[in-house]
């Protein structure tokens, strides 16, 4: 008879350890991106940033935000627009306002989140 109650608890302690596992690494039942997905989502971010500073310094030197092609004739854009298997856009709205976005270009990387950054420099992820 004792073995019973020491069975089930062990069943239930099992269970419990193996739903907090589960929902650790699946976040509410999604998969965790892979580590290369991390880190190239990590390195956008950066690069995005970067970015964003370029058109802050752009628009205290020329009162108006710059297109990415401006920026590199300023010298303020280091790296190119394709970058990762990402391709870089930037739409300009004078001195109001600018959003850049990082799109996956890279067959490899279809379903990757695309990034944008805007002048409040946060960056969000579709």
């Amino acid at each position: 008879m004792r073995k019973i109650p020491a069975i089930l608890g062990l069943v239930v302690a099992l269970g419990a350890a193996y739903f907090a596992y589960n929902t650790y690494l699946t976040r509410n039942g999604t998969a965790p991106a892979p580590p290369l997905q991390q880190i190239d989502v990590v390195a956008i971010r950066t690069m995005l940033q970067s970015m964003a500073q370029a058109e802050r310094q752009y628009l205290v030197t020329h009162s108006t935000y710059g297109t990415l092609d401006q920026l590199q004739q300023d010298s303020l854009l280091t790296g190119g627009t394709q970058q990762r298997g990402y391709a870089f856009t930037a739409t300009v709205d004078g001195s109001r306002g600018f959003v850049i976005t990082a799109a996956p270009t890279d067959a490899e990387k279809a379903g990757w989140p695309t990034l944008t950054i805007d002048e409040s420099m946060q960056v969000t992820q579709r």
